[in-house]
Order: C-alpha cells, then sequence, then structure tokens
C-alpha cells in the first residue's frame, strides 16, 4: 500500500475504533521541566496505557478491522517487547489467538507480560532479524495474520491519534519531538499534525547507535547495531512506507547519546515521577541537548513507554547518582590501630554523610605496614556537600581523596 494511502481520514477513523478501547492519556504541562530546558514543555504519557506503551493504537487498531476468518485463524506479531504485549493484550480482549516471536535477547519483563496476556511466545534468534525472518515463516506455516510493529497502514494511522490528542489538548503546541525506531508512530503523527497544524514543526530523535533515519535523511553512514538503553527504538532499517511520510514532513532527525537518555530517564523519575524506558525518554534527551533550538516554543514530548527492567533501572540511578555526587567513594590513608575504622566512620557521621560500603584493604596496597587503606562508598547531598566534606575531614587530619 503506498504511503499516500495513510491519510487524516484514516487517522481519524482510527480514533473511532479506539475509543474507550485504549486511555486517552494525559498530555501535561510541566514547571520544572520547562524552567531547565527554556521552553514550555508538555508531555503526553503513553506510558500508562495498560501495557505501558503506545503500540496498543495500532494493534488494535489493525485487528479491529480482521475479517471473521482472520480472527479465526489468529494473528502473529515479532517484536522485542511493547508491539507484543499490545497485539497480545487486545487480542485476548478480541478473543483472538495470537502468537508472538520474539528474539531470545527480549527483557524478561516484556517476555513475561506477553504470555500473561495469553499469547504463545517462541523466542527465536539472537537479533530481531532473525526473529522476523522465523516469524514470518511460522505465519506462512499457520495462514496467520501478521500484525506489523510500524510497516503497516492500519498500524501508522493508529499512531497518528496520539497527535490528534496532543493537539486537543494542548492547542498551543508549536513543536512535537518524537522517537523514531522503524518510523510508525512519527509518520502516523505527522500525517495529523500537519493536516491539522501545517506550521508545526516535527523532530524525530535516534540514539547515536541506531540512527537509521538520520542517514537516510543526512545521507549519513553510521554504523548501526551496537547495544542501547533505548531498546524500543533499536531498528537497523525505516519502514518502506515511514520514510517516505518523515521524508515529507519531518523538520529533522536528532541523535542524542546513552549517557543523556539515562539522565533523561532519571529527571523523569525525579521531576515527574514517572518511570519511562529509554525509548520514551529520548525526547526529553534530545529537548536538554539541544535546549538552544527550541528556546521559547511550546513543545510536545512523547513519553513512549515505561517497560524497563527494574535491574536496569536501578544500575541507572546508582549510576546518575555517582554523576551527580550523590553516591561517591572516598579513599582514606588511616594508621592500622585498633578503633581507627570507627573513628573514620564517625567523622563521617558528623558532616552527614551516609554510609553504603565499606572495604579495609591492608595487603593490597602500596602503604607501609603501619597504615592501611580504606575505601568508604557514602551518600550525599551533591558537589557543595562533597567539597565541604573533604574539606573538613582534611582539617581534621585525615588523608582522604575523592576516587573517581
Amino acid at each position: 500500500m503506498p504511503a499516500g494511502t495513510v491519510t487524516i481520514d484514516d487517522i481519524q477513523a482510527a480514533a473511532a475504533r479506539l475509543a474507550g478501547q485504549v486511555q486517552c492519556t494525559p498530555c501535561l504541562h510541566s514547571r520544572t521541566l520547562s524552567q531547565l530546558c527554556g521552553c514550555e514543555v508538555y508531555l503526553k504519557f503513553e506510558n500508562h496505557q495498560f501495557t505501558a506503551s503506545f503500540k496498543e493504537r495500532g494493534a488494535l487498531n489493525t485487528m479491529a478491522q480482521l475479517r471473521p476468518e482472520e480472527r479465526a485463524r489468529g494473528v502473529l506479531a515479532v517484536s522485542a517487547g511493547n508491539h507484543a504485549q499490545g497485539v497480545a493484550y487486545h487480542a485476548q480482549r478480541m478473543g483472538v489467538p495470537a502468537t508472538i516471536v520474539m528474539p531470545r535477547f527480549a527483557p524478561a519483563v516484556k517476555v513475561e507480560n506477553t504470555r500473561r496476556f495469553g499469547a504463545e511466545v517462541v523466542l527465536h534468534g539472537d537479533t530481531f532479524d532473525e526473529a522476523r525472518l522465523h516469524g514470518l515463516a511460522l505465519a506462512g506455516q499457520r495462514t496467520l495474520t501478521v500484525v506489523h510493529p510500524y510497516d503497516d497502514a492500519a498500524v501508522i494511522a493508529g499512531q497518528g491519534t496520539i497527535a490528534l490528542e496532543m493537539l486537543a489538548q494542548v492547542p498551543q503546541l508549536d513543536t512535537l519531538i518524537v522517537p523514531i525506531g522503524g518510523g510508525g508512530l512519527l509518520s502516523g503523527m505527522s500525517v495529523a499534525a500537519h493536516a491539522l497544524r501545517p506550521g508545526l514543526e516535527l523532530y524525530g530523535v535516534q540514539t547515536e547507535r541506531f540512527a537509521a533515519v538520520w542517514n537516510a535523511l543526512h545521507d549519513g553512514q553510521r554504523e548501526t547495531g551496537q547495544v542501547t538503553v533505548a531498546d524500543g527504538i533499536a531498528v537497523k532499517a525505516p519502514g518502506e512506507l515511514t520514510l517516505p511520510l518523515l521524508r515529507q514532513h519531518l523538520r529533522d532527525v536528532l541523535l542524542v547519546a546513552e549517557d543523556e537518555i539515562e539522565q533523561a530517564i532519571l529527571l523523569l523519575l525525579e521531576i515527574e515521577k514517572t518511570v519511562v524506558e529509554g525509548a520514551g525518554a529520548v525526547g526529553l534527551a534530545a529537548l536538554c541537548h539541544y535546549r538552544e533550538r527550541f528556546a521559547g516554543r511550546h513543545v510536545g514530548l512523547v513519553l513512549s513507554g515505561g517497560n524497563i527492567e527494574p535491574l536496569v533501572l536501578a544500575e541507572i540511578i546508582e549510576r546518575g547518582m555517582v554523576k551527580s555526587r550523590r553516591l561517591v567513594r572516598l579513599r582514606f590513608d588511616v594508621r592500622d590501630v585498633p578503633g581507627t575504622l570507627a573513628e573514620v566512620a564517625t567523622a563521617l557521621g558528623r558532616l552527614d554523610a551516609n554510609i553504603d560500603q565499606v572495604q579495609h584493604q591492608r595487603a593490597f596496597s602500596s602503604l607501609s605496614l603501619e597504615r592501611a587503606q580504606v575505601e568508604v562508598v557514602v551518600h550525599t547531598r551533591g558537589e557543595p556537600h562533597v567539597r565541604r566534606m573533604l574539606q573538613a575531614l582534611r582539617d581534621q587530619g585525615y588523608r582522604v581523596e575523592l576516587v573517581d
């Protein structure tokens, strides 16, 4: 089906099909992020969908149009996670058998959620492409209807309903910043936004490690295929339907680094008290990185999903605390006599540093025999607190250094 067949009428028809079946998620102004970024920031909380991702929209719009015989045979989707859950959940609601093929590396939380919705989950291949080839072969063998994660007109139209909601909720929006994987989300939103608001500027965001659409629009040669915290947009090539729409409507594609994505996840957690996965945080990461470009504008960001592994989130939080100096490692050179470790702990406590870890070392150091090395990981209140603490410890006669 040519890309030009995805129109505002298709998207409005999709909105009618989805009404009452998916959440009309809130789009809220963030006063704090607006102050940090120098523009008015509005967040579309698609992580509030039942499966914690916008992918439900396109999946349901596709399955709602299946013929009775197609529903009876069932559907198949290939996905690393969010599309899988969207298809499985609505297939269960509609009484449609669902088979989901996922690569073996798919996050465990997404695999288990998909199984919980009653789908048959097939884990195959070490890459998405290997899973996709296996899924297409399986669909042919079982005569199942394939629900594509992005390169399908009905899927594109379903995702485009987000723009309809955002422009109705926040009429003053003049800019949208949206993550790009295969392009289904942003291509659908771009059709809707430019039909209703021709002057609105649209920007896509990709991670530097998966810059396929950036390459296509900039004639670039960036390599793709590495591991990224934004696994939801780790797609090596855009869709045949989506790319022409992106070329037609986008102002630009912006790239962000892994540490910027991690910082955006942490900002959203701390400021907005909301959990997003890496793909859902790239819009904020781009806004923070390119803040001069968006100064004074009314910017809408799509928090596209919230399915992140708890252990990954915990590591991001800890790494963020290290970067902000709220978690630091101190190395003391002390006399090796009874009571010294207790004295160090007492001194830190008096300076309001909360001890997290202690390592007392004699053998594995270059210190003389009468001395010992103590490494202490402590919670602090940030950089100024750390500076005051180090100065106070040195004033008390301690030999102490900050270990990066």
